[in-house]
């Protein structure tokens, strides 16, 4: 019974191993098949992919010569028909200025001679070479077309001097005047060529008492004492004192005051602010002791209330210094 039994399982599993062999070289073939199309289809992407970036670099490269060449046509252009063209040649220097700096030394420091090509200027390098000048405030620069550049110089006014040692250029020390204007900016000794018309410089009064540290030429000076003698400088030409005396030196080495002498020999002091306040009690005290046939010796203005005075029997008041011309009249022009 056991063997009859058997016979069957035995011919299933026969069956069942046929079955395995014939299909195993069928499935060889499928899979064979299927990887050749996967090869083949990633040869496709890659060379599509290698296509794609060719033609990618070659428009990059071509956009770039391009690029490259209208550039060199453009400039090309510029320089033949623009910066080399006589018509645009300058013919005219409209050089003018509200001071004393001669036109010539003005156009020196300009950089700028007739036939240069007026589109070829750089106007900013021309004003900041020209604003480096200690004496010059501002500068502004025009073209007008075809052939003429026009400047326009704005110098500084000096106020007041300070004399100070400096080394002579052939040994040894000298006093040397050096120039502020309102702003406190350091004007550099004015040269002996400049035409002054004339700039009496020894008619500005003299600042004393700063530190020569900050006196740079064309720096500006921050000194909080500085700047309101400088004030007071400015505002004396237009209040109540004005014509009736010199300011012949101010002081600036005390603490928190001014003192200011003056060229009939009073010596006045003033606080660093409400300047034309103390001004106007200047003129108070001043005709107070006209009317008593005094003079001011010394009277203290930093003193708010009941100011104290020194007075002096009136005397023959020397005449009053001569004021140097204001040089922004004379414009002067070179064409």
């Amino acid at each position: 019974m056991a063997w009859r039994n058997s016979a069957p399982r035995q011919k299933i599993a026969v069956r069942c191993l046929n079955m395995w062999i014939k299909r195993k070289p069928k499935n060889r073939r499928l899979e064979r098949g299927n990887v050749l199309d996967v090869k083949l289809r990633a040869k496709e992407i890659r060379a599509a992919r290698l296509r794609l970036a060719t033609t990618a670099v070659g428009l990059s490269l071509g956009t770039v010569l391009g690029l490259y060449l209208l550039w060199r046509v453009g400039d090309w252009a510029l320089d033949e028909f623009v910066f080399n063209n006589d018509a645009f040649a300058i013919r005219e220097l409209d050089i003018q200025t509200d001071g004393s700096i001669p036109v010539e030394q003005l156009r020196k420091w300009a950089g700028v001679r007739p036939g240069d090509n007026l589109l070829a200027l750089d106007l900013n390098r021309i004003k900041n070479d020209l604003e480096l000048a200690p004496m010059i405030q501002s500068v502004a620069v025009e073209r007008v077309l075809p052939r003429t550049l026009k400047i326009s110089v704005i110098e500084r006014e000096p106020i007041a001097r300070m004399k100070m040692l400096r080394l002579q250029p052939g040994g040894g020390l000298g006093l040397v005047s050096y120039y502020l204007d309102k702003s406190g900016h350091v004007i550099q000794p004015l040269p002996v060529q400049v035409d002054t018309i004339s700039l009496d410089g020894d008619a500005l009064p003299v600042l004393s008492g700063g530190n020569a540290a900050e006196f740079l030429p064309g720096s500006a000076i921050h000194s909080p004492k500085v700047r309101a003698a400088l004030r007071l400088i400015a505002e004396f030409e237009n209040s109540p004192m004005a014509g009736l005396v010199d300011l012949k030196s101010v002081d600036v080495s005390g603490t928190e005051v001014l003192q200011v002498t003056t060229g009939q020999g009073s010596r006045i002091t003033f606080a660093l602010d409400h300047l034309e306040d103390q001004l106007r009690h200047w003129r108070l005290v001043y005709d107070l002791g006209k009317n008593m046939g005094k003079a001011i010796w010394t009277l203290d203005l930093s003193v708010t209330n009941n100011a104290p005075a020194l007075w002096l029997e009136a005397a023959p008041v020397p005449p009053l210094a001569p004021k140097p011309d204001p040089a922004s009249p004379n414009r002067k022009k070179h064409v």
